[in-house]
């Protein structure tokens, strides 16, 4: 996605991103100033802000190739490992400019976990698969890694499922329980916010509706950013919804204007299925 993003230039008549308002007593977790971002010569991500609110769901939509997992690899810098990136503007987590000089990155992404499109449970039993985040960490005190083990399977809605078979191999688990499983490991370490691409795409109904509960039930304590191609689901999980196209942020705020009433034309086009 990111080279046939990279391919295409957007074009020069994209009027001002639509925002509108959206209501949080709890501040803001995250927020994005004027932020570009190259591949080379080739511009891929252009003047993106965004604010991101502590507690609720923030959901990015668009076609494929419209940037929107880009830009969610640009908050945890996972994008830094590409030679050929560059990228202009800024990036806050809480106070800190994660593109500043002089940044942790592994700090960083202490402080956000991330649960991918497909399952990716490591091939060792199910309690090894949670604790993994706080033995890298140089935790080794078993009741500690105990504790942490059945908080985040709880967490995840798994604990039920997986108490009497943590010794058992991560792999032996459906698609659904894996997914919910490295959920469990991303808030194994606590982090503030939790980065989701795509969680549900390689799942059955069954398992993507108890995917969807879990977020539901997740958010207030994590701040959730999710990427999906599902405008159903946008709408189902959602507080708010950022529509993006060609690596633009076209309109931005609740997700039931986003939805209903929005004021951009590509908006309307986009979520009404006249393209996409």
């Amino acid at each position: 996605m990111n080279a046939a993003l990279a391919e295409r230039q957007a074009p020069d008549e994209f009027g001002p991103t639509v925002y509108h308002a959206t209501e949080s007593d709890a501040g803001l977790a995250l927020e994005v100033g004027d932020f570009n971002l190259w591949y080379g010569q080739a511009q891929a991500l252009y003047d993106i802000n965004l604010k991101v609110h502590k507690g609720l769901v923030t959901a990015l939509i668009g076609p494929s190739g419209c940037g929107k997992s880009t830009l969610l690899r640009c908050l945890n810098r996972m994008n830094d490992l590409i030679d050929t990136l560059k990228v202009s503007g800024r990036i806050k987590v809480g106070d800190d400019d994660i593109y500043a000089r002089g940044v942790d990155v592994i700090a960083l992404r202490k402080r956000m976990g991330m649960v991918f499109q497909k399952p990716n449970p490591f091939a060792m039993s199910i309690f090894d698969n949670v604790v993994y985040p706080m033995r890298v960490d140089g935790v080794t005190d078993r009741a500690t890694l105990e504790q942490t083990c059945e908080r985040a399977l709880r967490g995840a809605a798994l604990w039920n499922e997986a108490k009497d078979r943590l010794k058992e191999s991560a792999l032996g688990l459906s698609g659904g329980q894996q997914q919910r499983l490295c959920i469990a490991r991303a808030i194994a370490a606590d982090p503030e916010i939790l980065l989701m691409d795509e969680p549900c795409s390689a799942l059955d109904p069954i398992a993507t509706a108890r995917i969807e509960e879990l977020i539901d039930d997740l958010k207030g304590t994590y701040t959730i950013i999710i990427v999906t191609h599902n405008m159903q689901q946008a709408a189902r999980v959602s507080d708010n919804t950022a529509f993006m196209y060609l690596g633009r942020l076209i309109e931005y705020g609740d997700t039931a204007t986003v939805f209903q009433v929005p004021k951009a034309s590509r908006t309307e086009d986009y979520v009404t299925g006249r393209f996409g």
